[in-house]
């Protein structure tokens, strides 16, 4: 019997190659290449003084602390909303579970604009904060909240079809065998969604290192002290200092890199070690 031929509607290996690596190239390499080689430009010591000056490293310091930090919260609280979507059915759901992409399609300056109304001092939220002694808008927790506020939707939306996914046989049957509501959660639930929950985490870190619309609003643009690295870059341009700007831009792009390859790799481990348990 003659073997049949495995149809694919897409062009043969070559083909599809060729376009992705020309297409890689184009929108991410030439980019990518155009900030070394104008950061090349550049001698050591103007390269040194450029991304290491006490302004820099205090964008670095809040830009990427902000970033790790948010991307951790919205790990729990992604997770937490995807459980209710999925796990419980409830009045309005279909809104909520909308609701969850707004920050998808809300302009990040609106975001900006309507988080820092909210909470500055004269707002309805600020005002009942001041009273605490708190102060979110123009300062390093605004910079949070924004965001915490584009990343969650990433952790949500990774996790809610994996646990759509998880039978509910596994959990039942943990609980025959005595197990209780947490170790179940701990030794059934968890080891199946954390790489779910590591792709999320890096997707929102990802996100919020190089959000710029949402920040400037609410962030109050201090020096030293609410000022992220990508409006660092953005006011170096205005300045015509192009080749400090990409100096500050690759320093940044490299941590980032470094970063979510670490990420990958836990992954990557996480996976193998579940799929090995299994």
């Amino acid at each position: 019997m003659a073997s049949l031929k495995r149809f694919s509607p897409l062009p043969g290996f070559g083909l599809a190659m060729g376009y992705t690596l020309v297409y890689l190239t184009l929108i991410v390499l030439i980019p990518l290449t155009a900030v070394g080689a104008k950061t090349l430009t550049l001698g050591w010591d103007a390269f040194w003084s450029a991304v290491s000056s006490p302004r820099v490293l205090a964008s670095y310091q809040l830009s990427f602390g902000a970033s790790l930090l948010a991307a951790g919260i919205n790990v729990i609280f992604g997770l937490i909303f995807a459980w209710v979507l999925v796990r419980y059915r409830f009045p309005g759901k279909g809104l909520v579970d909308a609701l969850v992409d707004l920050p998808f399609a809300l302009p990040t300056a609106v975001a900006g604009i309507a988080l820092a109304t909210i909470y500055a001092e004269n707002g309805p939220v600020g005002e009942l904060l001041k009273r605490f002694g708190i102060e979110i808008a123009y300062t390093p927790y605004g910079v949070l909240l924004a965001l915490v506020f584009i990343g969650l939707p990433f952790v949500v939306r990774t996790v809610q079809p994996v646990l759509a996914d998880l039978e509910k046989e596994v959990e039942e049957a943990a609980a025959g065998l005595g197990a209780s509501r947490w170790q179940t959660f701990v030794k059934v639930i968890l080891p199946h969604i954390t790489p779910a929950l590591l792709t999320g985490f890096a997707m929102a870190f990802a996100r919020a290192v190089g959000e710029y619309g949402s920040v400037i609003f609410i962030a109050g643009n201090v020096p030293m002290v609410s000022e992220i690295t990508p409006l660092l870059i953005i006011t170096k341009l205005e300045q015509y200092d192009y080749a400090g700007a990409t100096a500050v831009a690759s320093v940044m792009l490299v941590i980032s890199f470094i970063l979510l390859l670490i990420i990958n790799a836990l992954q990557g481990w996480m996976q193998q070690r579940y799929t090995a348990e299994a």
